[in-house]
Order: C-alpha cells, then sequence, then structure tokens
C-alpha cells in the first residue's frame, strides 16, 4: 500500500498541486471537532470521494452504492448507502444515509439523513467547464451525537476535462437547525486521472470551516477507481488530515452499481452481390 501511494503522489498532476497549494493558503487552521459528520455524498463515479462532479446519471437512471469507512484516532467505523435517480439529463435526485459504529464506548447509531437535487446548468463546452448547483437538506433523524437536528445548503460545482484528467471544485454553503451550532463552509476540489479506460486515479482536498473562521477539518485524499464490470464500480482510498492527524488516517471502500445498462447499437455490414 505505501508504495502505490507514492507512486500515486509522484504522478500527481502539477495542477492538482496548484490547487492544493491554493487551499492551504486560504484555509487558517485552528481547533477541530473530534468527528465529521458525513452529509450528502456524490454516488460514484459522478465524483471524486466526497468532491462533487457536475456530471449526472441522465434520465431515468439510477444508482445505488455502499460505502464502508475505517477512521483512526479518532476510531470509529462508517456504512453509508446512496441513492441516486436522473429526473432529466441535467437534473438529479440524491439520498445519503450514514451510520456510524464504534464511537467513544461503542455508541452507534445513524446520521441524519441528506436529500440533494443537482442541477447542471451550463454543459461543458471546447473552452469552458461544466457547472452545476446543488441544494440539500439534512433532515433530523440521527441519533443525538451525530445530529445537527437537521440543515439546509446549497453551492456550486464546476468540472472541467483537460485530456486523460477531470478536476472538479465544489464550494458549499450549510446553516444547522440547531442554532448552537455555526453555519459551515465546504470547499472541496478532486482529480480524476484515466489511466485506462476501466480504470481511474483518484486525489482529492476536502476542507470545511465554519462561517466564523474556524477550521475543522482540512484532508486529503488519494486512492483509485476500477470498472469491475460494466456499469459496476469500486472505489478505493486512503485519507489523512493535514491540518492536526485528525483523523490519523481515513480508509474509504465503496461499490456502485448504474442501471439500466447504456443499450448499444448493433452495426451491421451488408455486401452488395
Amino acid at each position: 500500500m505505501k508504495d502505490i501511494i507514492k507512486g500515486h503522489l509522484r504522478k500527481a498532476p502539477l495542477s492538482l498541486i496548484s490547487i492544493i497549494s491554493f487551499f492551504m493558503i486560504f484555509l487558517n487552521f485552528d481547533h477541530s471537532y473530534a468527528i465529521d459528520l458525513k452529509g450528502l455524498q456524490p454516488l460514484p463515479p459522478y465524483g471524486v470521494f466526497s468532491t462533487f462532479s457536475a456530471e449526472g446519471l441522465g434520465k431515468g437512471k439510477f444508482g445505488l452504492a455502499l460505502g464502508l469507512e475505517r477512521s483512526r484516532q479518532p476510531d470509529y467505523y462508517r456504512i453509508t448507502n446512496n441513492f441516486g435517480y436522473g429526473i432529466t439529463d441535467n437534473l438529479e435526485f440524491d439520498i445519503t444515509i450514514p451510520f456510524v459504529a464504534g464511537w467513544q464506548d461503542d455508541t452507534e447509531g445513524f446520521e441524519d439523513i441528506s436529500i440533494g437535487l443537482k442541477y447542471r446548468v451550463i454543459d461543458e463546452g471546447r473552452y469552458g467547464p461544466s457547472m452545476a448547483v446543488l441544494l440539500a437538506s439534512s433532515l433530523n433523524t440521527g441519533k443525538e451525537q451525530f445530529s445537527t437536528d437537521g440543515s439546509v445548503s446549497g453551492g456550486l460545482i464546476v468540472s472541467k476535462r483537460v485530456g486523460p484528467f477531470k478536476g472538479h471544485i465544489n464550494a458549499l454553503y450549510s446553516r444547522p437547525i440547531n442554532s448552537k451550532l455555526d453555519d459551515e463552509v465546504t470547499l472541496a476540489a478532486g482529480v480524476d486521472f484515466a489511466a485506462s479506460h476501466n480504470f481511474k486515479l483518484l486525489s482529492e482536498l476536502y476542507g470545511k470551516k465554519t462561517y466564523s473562521g474556524r477550521l475543522d477539518h482540512v484532508e486529503f485524499r488519494i486512492g483509485y477507481r476500477i470498472m469491475t464490470a460494466e456499469n459496476l464500480f469500486t472505489t478505493l482510498g486512503i485519507g489523512y488530515d493535514i491540518k492536526n492527524r485528525s483523523p490519523e488516517y481515513r480508509l474509504l471502500f465503496s461499490i456502485s452499481y448504474i442501471f439500466p445498462r447504456d443499450k448499444r447499437g448493433i452495426k451491421r455490414i451488408y455486401e452488395e452481390e
């Protein structure tokens, strides 16, 4: 695993390094929370890890994903269920249902269920990026330790392909229903590199800060995604907090399936006698 990670870092594109440098300068480091709540997550492969892509499922398509996460210091497990449906070619409906186990004396329970709409307002052009808006809400369904009593959020998603690289930038704002909690800003940047037809290298920088200015979480993640079968995707990654090593590291795994399968036309060749 260490050799794979080192190899991925050596192959990281210059544009990714520039994005990381920008985020490091923009965000002011300070105290952190002990555990980060998941919120709405992208349905693989329409995102990196937690960074959304402006691309979507397409009209009539349905996707589901199961994610497993192991965090070290703080120690806990998380199981995440994602569901998505393409209402139109540009409008997608998503649901995220996270469950946490093993947190502080084996406390376990559901986090708030998150629902959202992603609408692509601009398709990618030859020179310009694709852009989408995201509107989301977390329902007050989680256990007290893993809930903000619900929240509302929204933001902008930008994606652009350059050769085998595709970059994504997210800027999201969230307001919790619990008045004791601060509003939160999420900034995320991710890159996927198409190493082959069915294999992609992934890298992501994901940061959260309260609206008042305190930085809660900055995490760098790398990994890969394989199309193990038609419309079946397996994603594996590792992340670590580059601010104060909380979590010390995080292992990420997910498997997702998109259906119905794309219909491929049959080409017929006729020879004249």
